[in-house]
């Protein structure tokens, strides 16, 4: 055989063996990580207020309308 087609199977092998490896390693990771479910891995404090956004003059949310007792304009 030539020393080329000797060469392609031996770096096809040492593929298959390190996609072997490389999967049987991540998969006991992946599994490890799902018996533990209760942390979504983001860490630090959780604030689920909303950002405090300053609006130019005379613009306000509409959740923070405070004047509701306003009567539609009838034309």
């Amino acid at each position: 055989m030539s020393s080329l087609v000797i060469d392609l199977v031996l770096c096809g092998v040492a593929y298959v063996v390190l996609i072997y490896f490389v999967a049987t390693l991540t998969k006991a990771k992946i599994n490890k990580n799902r018996r533990n479910n209760d942390d979504d891995g983001d860490g630090g404090v959780e604030d689920f207020t909303p950002p405090k956004i300053d609006l130019p003059p005379g613009i306000v949310w509409p959740s923070e309308d405070k004047d509701k007792t306003k009567k539609p304009v009838v034309f």
